[in-house]
């Protein structure tokens, strides 16, 4: 609990600092790349819950409502991520509040949009046909980011979703019901290991 409260008051004095103008407590990494450590995440200890259980209705949204997954998460090409398709110049909507870190063209993801999110996590979408927010921008659940494309290595209008905990991507099944286009009110639990991050529900801890 005290975590998650130390959490909230930093990214809101964040916000104070960028809202309005550049992002300047974000590092030239941060701006430039997808996969980046976020400052401070963990401290000293070696694992924090995601609260997605306490959320009320508005601070959540499915990121392009109406859309059908093309493609799960791993796989044999180890997929970072799932592919959710509607039509081209669909709008696609930050599904937490949150500060936007990164919005330019990178790499095999066209153009991309990296969120951070007060939680703890980051959002990810890409291969955008076009951009609607730059990095510093405040956004809200629902709020539109960008819409559909196929920029960078696509073959098809989608958007290409991903969730990451201190830069390492996880199933966004964790968080979302990709069937219903529901969120998962659990609480989710980011435990450090010698190779990297477990992201798991608590349930399935319990089990």
């Amino acid at each position: 609990m005290r975590r998650s409260v130390q959490l909230l008051i930093l990214f809101f004095i964040s916000i104070t600092t960028w809202a309005g103008g550049p992002a300047k407590n974000f590092t030239n990494m941060e701006i430039n790349h997808v996969r980046v450590k976020t400052p401070g995440l963990f401290g000293e200890k070696k694992s924090f819950c995601i609260h997605l259980d306490s959320l009320k209705e508005g601070e959540f949204c499915f990121p392009l409502p109406g859309g059908k997954v093309i493609s799960s998460y791993g796989g044999r090409r180890g997929h970072s991520g799932t592919d959710i398709k509607t039509r081209a110049n669909d709008t696609i909507r930050c599904v937490f509040d949150g500060v936007v870190r990164m919005a330019k063209p990178y790499a095999a993801y066209g153009n991309v949009i990296v969120v951070r999110h007060a939680n703890g996590l980051e959002s990810i979408y890409s291969h955008n046909s076009k951009n609607l927010v730059k990095s510093g921008d405040v956004v809200k659940a629902g709020e539109p980011l960008a819409l559909t494309g196929r920029t960078g290595r696509a073959t098809t209008e989608h958007l290409h979703l991903e969730f990451r905990v201190d830069g390492q991507h996880f199933n966004p099944n964790i968080i979302l019901d990709m069937k219903d286009r529901t969120l998962r009110k659990e609480e989710i639990v980011c435990t450090k290991t010698g190779n990297g991050i477990i992201v798991k529900s608590k349930l399935t801890n319990k089990k």
